[in-house]
């Protein structure tokens, strides 16, 4: 008797073994995958296709189009600041208006394609007004506030001289330390000296004047790679003998 209890107890004990292995082994194999977690950088992956179609629409840098949209946005596509600007590209709803108007865009200023698409024409035509590093300030305070600067000579924003000391590097502008040139585009009626910015906050040396560039009489802008020509009907096309900076 107590041998067929035994033998009864180990066959338990073997059924409730395999048992409890069969059920580890489903677990582990149905046990769903940990994920992965990646940090994407602004414009890659998920805008990436907009930030290229600008790019080649308007001959901007996709490096360019990247560092603005990190600095204006840090990707947001639904970012509106205190001021009003909207979207990626932080524009304005009344520049949103006349870019959309004249670029064939959307309704909705936070399509992050249409947003990328009128941040971008916008750029290219600050830059061609302003040069380089101008159409970083002319971008970020408006052209009205950065014209106020060039002909009076008052102070542009802290924000805004941030804003340009931050981005300049990308576009090969001349910086010296905590000094950055803001220049601009030489034009007939426009001769007068560069003015100087300075901080009144201590966190830049000031905004040192240049001496008047070549850019009126057809020289490259300050980045020296990036060189725009205005087409008649108010379109951009890049020179032949332009290339992106790298």
């Amino acid at each position: 008797m107590r041998q067929c209890i035994g033998r009864a107890a180990a066959r338990v004990a073997a059924v409730l073994l395999f048992s409890l292995t069969s059920a580890g082994v489903c677990w582990a194999q149905t046990e769903p995958p940990v994920a992965e977690h990646t940090t994407r950088e602004p414009g890659v992956g998920l805008f990436a296709d907009y930030i290229a179609e600008a790019a080649q629409r308007f001959g901007v840098p996709a490096l360019w189009i990247n560092a603005v949209m990190a600095q204006e946005s840090r990707g947001d596509v639904r970012a509106v600041s205190r001021q009003g600007a909207m979207g990626l590209m932080q524009i304005m709803p009344d520049t949103w208006q006349d870019l959309r108007s004249r670029h064939g865009l959307g309704l909705d200023p936070f399509d992050p394609r249409d947003n990328i698409l009128a941040g971008t024409a916008y750029l290219r035509e600050m830059h061609d007004r302003y040069g380089s590093p101008g159409f970083l300030a002319a971008y970020n305070a408006g052209p009205k506030r950065y014209e106020d600067y060039l002909t009076t000579g008052r102070e542009l924003p802290l924000e805004t001289q941030l804003y340009v000391a931050t981005l300049a590097p990308m576009t090969g502008a001349p910086q010296v330390g905590d000094t950055v040139a803001i220049a601009r585009r030489e034009t007939p009626w426009q001769e007068s000296a560069l003015f100087t910015a300075r901080d009144p906050h201590g966190v830049l040396a000031g905004l040192s004047p240049l001496a008047p560039s070549d850019r009126g009489s057809g020289g490259q802008s300050a980045a020296g790679q990036f060189a725009l020509q205005p087409r008649p009907d108010g379109l951009f096309v890049s020179r032949a003998s332009a290339r992106p900076l790298q």
